[in-house]
This record gives C-alpha cells, structure tokens and sequence, in this order.
C-alpha cells in the first residue's frame, strides 16, 4: 500500500509541476489536461445543442433548414466561446492574457484565410437573407444547376448532367447570380422561328398556339402568344413564347420537343421554313490568252 500511495503522490506531483506561466499564471501538466477535457466535453454538448435547437424549435416553427442550420452554428458558437472562459477562469489563467494572444494569432491568421473569412460571411449573409434556397435553379457565371446544399463556407450545385459543383459563397455576393426560381418556378422561355414571306402570318401564328397547346410541359393556366419580331433578309421572324413549370431544369428539352413538333406542323401544312441562298454568276473574261512561247 505505501509503495501504491508514494506513486500516486509521484504522479500527481508530476502533474501539478509548473511547466511554463502565461502571464501570471503557472500551467502545469494537470492545467493542460483539464482544459482539454473539459473543452472536449463542451463541444460536444454545443453540437447537442445544434442540433436540439435545429430540430426541436427551429423547424417545428416552418423556418427554412439553411436559416436553422445558421442559427444553431451561431449558437453553438455563442455558447462554446462563454463555456471556454468559464474552464479558464477555473484554472487560474488569466482572460486578459489570452485575449491579447487570440488577438495576435488572430490577426496573423486572418491575413492568412482572408478567403475564408470571406466565404464564411458571405455563406451567413445568404442564409439570412436567402437570395438562394435549398431547391432553387440557379446560374452564376458558367455553373447551371440546382441548389441541393448551403454551408457556412460554399454552396453545393448539381446540373443536370449529375455533376455536383462546389461554389464559393463569395461568389453569390460579389457575382451576377440569376435565380430562376427565385419566387417560384413558373419560368417563361422564347422560342425564335423564321417562315417564307410567301406563309400567311396569321396561319402561322395559329400553328404555333397550337404546338404549345398540344405540348403537356406548357403551362395551360398562362396563355402562350406569338410575337412577329422582324422582317429579316430571307425570312419573317417570329417569336413563340410559352410558360413551364416542369421544364424549368431543361429548357433545352423543350425547346427540342418543341421545334420538332412545329416543324412537323408547318410541313403538315405547307409552311416553308428558309434558308439562306446565294446566286453564283460567273462571268467570261475578255482577256485574251497568249500560247506560251516555245523555245
């Protein structure tokens, strides 16, 4: 038993051994565990936290998973920051002298992720401000897709080839962002054709009404209609403009589906659809050609 107890009583002396000050404050082995533990056991009641207030008050209130995700973070932070002065006060350590040190680290640290501070306030301003939302068509700069996730640092976007693209958040701030489905997703697409002037423009306006109305991706509710635009060098130009709901994601599949219908049409009724042509003269030269001398 006394050789049990004089190594418990070596261990703890070891443990209680100053190892180094800050400021005026001795930190020993045993400061240095303690503060780790108990740091660790903070944070991972912090992201309890989270996720209690995200799921139990937040979206039981209809609020918008992004804004609940945001306001659990910067809870969790809130807490987290007044927990690990209370574990220092504990100790000994004096705030003051930690505050000075955080501050030098943080200013070298700041030059250093200046992106990512940037990133982080940009991801808080569109969580709270919400010019983009989990689900909606979006396009900034060459990225086309849907907004399947939002966090603090960047934005996740899947197009429609399945590619998921991870766009900064400073992007959505400092960029030209179009939200096609900002308020909902009732989008209206304009589809440009050109006919023979020889076509009788009201046939033709006819025709088109009725390739959008047999077209179940136009939307019934909100009446297509048909723009002459111009009379072009070798055409009459005119304009089918038609609402989608469903095709919001691919434009492009209606308009194929769309012009391949309106061509059969206008062929089922004799409407010509013109091309460019150019008329080739050639004319005789009058120059009259010498034989080559022979030597």
């Amino acid at each position: 038993m006394i050789y049990i107890q004089n190594f418990f009583n070596f261990v703890w002396r070891t443990m209680e051994h100053p190892l180094f000050k800050l400021g005026q404050t001795p930190i020993s082995l045993w400061t240095v565990l303690y503060v780790i533990v108990f740091t660790v056991i903070l944070m991972k009641l912090t992201q309890r936290l989270k996720h209690w207030l995200v799921s139990l008050i937040l979206t039981r209130r209809h609020i918008d998973v992004g804004v609940g995700e945001a306001a659990g973070s910067i809870a969790r932070y809130v807490v987290l920051v007044v927990g690990l002065m209370v574990v220092f006060q504990t100790v000994g350590i004096d705030l003051s002298t930690v505050i000075a040190l955080a501050g030098a680290l943080g200013i070298g640290i700041g030059l250093g992720l200046q992106n990512i501070t940037n990133n982080f306030v940009s991801g808080l301003i569109i969580l709270f401000e919400r010019p983009i939302k989990i689900g909606d068509r979006i396009e900034v700069g060459s990225v086309n897709g849907d907004v399947v996730d939002i966090s603090p640092r960047s934005t996740t976007v899947v197009t429609n080839d399945n590619i998921a693209i991870i766009v900064p958040n400073s992007e959505f701030i400092s960029s030209r962002v179009i939200n096609w489905s900002y308020r909902d997703r009732q989008v209206r697409f304009n589809f440009p054709i050109g006919v023979s002037y020889s076509a009788n423009p009201d046939e033709v306006r006819t025709l088109l009404l009725e390739v959008a109305a047999e077209h179940p991706g136009v939307l019934k509710n909100r009446k297509a209609d048909v723009l002459l635009q111009e009379f072009g060098a070798s055409s009459i130009n005119f304009v089918l403009r038609v609402w989608t709901q469903s095709y919001t994601q691919t434009p492009g599949v209606l308009r194929s589906e769309l012009n391949f219908a309106i061509l059969q049409k206008f062929r089922q009724h004799g409407i010509e659809i013109p091309f460019p042509q150019r008329d080739i003269h050639i004319r005789s030269s009058a120059i009259e050609l010498k034989p080559s001398l022979k030597n």
